[in-house]
């Protein structure tokens, strides 16, 4: 077996924070070594997934706790807010940051991976580590080929932070790469109610929904005449984004620079 990878986790008593704990802990290729939340109460990481204590006892500071830990890898599903101030004290103790967290500008993604680069080591931003959200947005690039008439809409729990999505955004991107820029709709249409059509990306429109009782899901819905597709990927557990974050750990330690989005990790 190659060298274990040693952990860190932020945002572990979180939802997603939880699930990234069990599966390290669960992996003989890796090792926990630091657990953080801001507002944790000092319990062992194993207690906070149902398991037998660790020895890893749930710290506040992140910056403490990567000095005392020294892990190769940190794996950080926090808040939009935390994300670039989290990402860079992980680069300053050369440890690789895989960021489940959105928010990160264009000019900032650049600049994490110009010190990502001087540094010798890799990272990861991805809005989604689901390998069905993955070829979800590779077939809405595929169609935007041909259906260059197009709308996003996405569906989440009414607590989530951003919005648009992560996934929708980088769904966006990947859909204009493949499309000439162009303005859907009537020319002259008026909203009655501001946002009715949703947020502007590119010439389409990108629609957020905010309900509880709902998870994750996202549709793509391509517009032709006298047809129509739809392109759905719906999520109803945490835990199926754990095989697309093992990956990314692993992958990370021969990456080199800032890597924006999981599929360039897959083969």
């Amino acid at each position: 077996m190659s060298q274990v990878i040693k952990v860190a986790v932020a945002g572990a008593t979180g939802r997603m924070g939880r699930e990234v704990v069990r599966m390290v802990l669960e992996d003989p290729e890796f090792r926990l070594v630091a657990a953080v939340a801001s507002t944790a109460e000092p319990v062992d990481a194993g207690t906070l997934v149902g398991k037998p204590d660790t020895g890893v006892i749930v710290s506040r500071v992140l910056a403490d706790a990567l000095a005392a830990t020294r892990p190769d890898v940190l794996v950080d599903f926090t808040n939009p807010k935390s994300a670039m101030p989290n990402t860079e004290a992980a680069l300053a103790y050369g440890v690789r940051p895989i960021m489940g967290t959105t928010g990160f500008t264009p000019e900032q993604i650049a600049a994490l991976d110009k010190q990502c680069r001087e540094q010798g080591i890799g990272g990861l931003i991805a809005p989604n580590f689901s390998i069905g959200a993955i070829l979800m947005m590779k077939f809405s690039a595929m169609a935007a080929k041909y259906f260059p008439h197009v709308e996003i809409i996405e569906y989440h729990g009414d607590q989530k932070l951003d919005a648009p999505s992560g996934t929708s955004i980088k769904t966006a991107e990947w859909i204009s790469q493949a499309r000439q820029e162009m303005r859907q709709g009537n020319p002259n249409e008026e909203e009655v109610i501001e946002g009715a059509r949703g947020g502007y990306y590119d010439g389409f429109r990108i629609h957020s929904v905010r309900l509880p009782g709902v998870f994750a899901q996202q549709e793509v819905v391509f517009g032709a005449f006298g047809q129509t597709l739809k392109i759905r990927h719906d999520s109803y557990d945490r835990a199926g984004y754990m095989p697309g974050v093992n990956t990314a750990i692993k992958k990370v330690m021969n990456a080199t620079g800032m890597v924006y989005g999981f599929e360039h990790f897959l083969d």
